[in-house]
């Protein structure tokens, strides 16, 4: 909601899975929560980041997780946002890398 607010057209899923089969409409972000349903985000960034077709995606990796910045680097994500995090802090992450 935060994002829609600010304008973003945003699509949700809780499935690991479906994030890392991606193909075809490919996001211009993806913002991954660490603890995903049925797989780590750090592993889907790992792989996205690997693939030829998803590599130039920018990923924001969040958690609660107090490793999270670690997480974030050793996975390839471009960045982080450790929750709980303010609206605006989200915002300006996003923004940073879809202007």
């Amino acid at each position: 909601m935060i994002l829609e607010d600010a304008g973003y057209e945003v699509l949700t899923t809780r499935d690991g899975q479906t994030v890392q089969d991606m193909k075809e409409d490919l996001p211009d972000l993806l913002l991954l929560d660490i603890w995903m349903s049925g797989m780590d985000g750090a592993v889907i960034c790992q792989y996205l980041k690997s693939q030829h077709s998803t590599k130039h995606i920018p990923i924001i990796l969040c958690s609660a997780n107090k490793d999270t910045q670690k997480l974030a680097r050793s996975s390839g994500a471009d960045d982080f946002i450790a929750k709980p995090f303010e609206m605006m802090d989200l915002v300006n992450k996003v923004e940073k890398y879809i202007n």
